[in-house]
């Protein structure tokens, strides 16, 4: 009886050897073919571009193509999806913004994965805040204008954002809780057709991210009439905060980060954490990523993790028992 405990245990040592071993050599060998990188949300919205601005760094570090995939809809949760459900080798990973990350954002979110089971964070990848936008047409030239029109006609405006679940989301039900006016807001598929739909007057205003929207503020093409962080914006510092425009404890930006299916192994994780890292840090990467209007932001998987559950607390704190309401 007693040998054959010990048979027992000699075997099961025996598989954690041969396990430890394969998870080493496959993480020694990583990776030996191309990856996957998803971006869930259009080309030519600010995950998309800061996807492409990190590509080429990245396939340098890794030695292999790095093959984007657009996967947009759901506030980026169908994307995100793709990923949970890949194969955890490290040969799909993608990029995802605050909802889709667990982060309770707006309307409650039906995610068809657990975030903090079936996704591995590997690091932040950039962040912004948000603007304003609107088109030349409307008569308006600032918060209080937008908020004067609102409330002389009630539901006439419409707030194009992207997409349900985005903290895009989020910030245009602040604004029109905390401005008490009644605003139609409308999802888009991401934040480029909402600019396109908000340039050509089919909403009045838009809540978007920097990287879609600066090419036609800088032509005319929308106005920029506040932004949502603190402080003002370095790349429109004449442009006022909703905060300096009277709205209190308006304090709101986007980001995005790397993630990998949730069972990952850990050298695989840390590896193309560091590749990330790497990639970050890149001064062509930081100079095209800068260039778009955002900031690139490097972490370890155990800071980002820490990061995401800040802002889960953050987002509880901020939204009231109306905020998931439409407005």
């Amino acid at each position: 009886m007693r040998s054959s405990s010990l048979q027992v245990i000699l075997a099961v040592g025996v598989g954690v050897v041969v396990i430890a071993t394969a998870s080493l050599s496959s993480a020694q060998t990583y990776p030996s073919r191309p990856i996957r990188f998803i971006v869930p949300f259009p080309a030519g919205g600010s995950t998309d571009a800061v996807a492409r601005a990190m590509q080429p760094a990245l396939e340098r570090i890794f030695g292999q193509p790095l093959v984007v995939e657009n996967r947009a809809g759901a506030g980026g949760v169908l994307g995100v999806d793709t990923v949970a459900k890949a194969a955890p080798d490290g040969y799909t990973i993608g990029i995802a913004g605050a909802g889709a990350l667990g982060v309770n954002i707006g309307e409650s979110m039906k995610r068809p994965y657990d975030p903090d089971k079936d996704l591995a964070p590997i690091s932040k990848a950039a962040g912004s805040p948000f603007l304003l936008v609107a088109p030349p047409a409307l008569n308006a030239n600032s918060l209080h204008d937008v908020i004067k029109l609102a409330k002389a006609e009630p539901r006439r405006l419409s707030i194009g954002h992207g997409g349900n679940g985005t903290a895009m989301q989020l910030a245009a039900q602040m604004f029109v809780s905390k401005a008490e006016v009644k605003i139609n807001l409308v999802p888009y598929r991401g934040t480029a057709p909402a600019v396109a739909d908000t340039i050509a007057g089919h909403v009045q205003l838009g809540i978007t991210d920097p990287p879609p929207s600066m090419g036609a503020i800088g032509e005319g093409r929308l106005k920029a009439l506040a932004v949502s962080s603190r402080m003002r914006f370095s790349m429109f510092p004449e442009v006022p905060t909703f905060e300096e425009q009277g709205l209190k404890d308006f304090d709101i930006t986007g980001w995005f980060g790397i993630v990998a299916p949730g069972a990952t192994e850990r050298p695989i994780v840390m590896k193309i954490s560091a590749a990330v890292v790497a990639a970050l840090n890149d001064p062509e990467v930081v100079r095209r990523i800068q260039a778009i209007g955002m900031e690139p932001a490097p972490m370890t998987p155990d800071q980002f993790s820490a990061y995401i559950a800040s802002e889960i607390a953050k987002a509880e704190k901020l939204q009231s028992p109306g905020d998931d309401k439409p407005n």
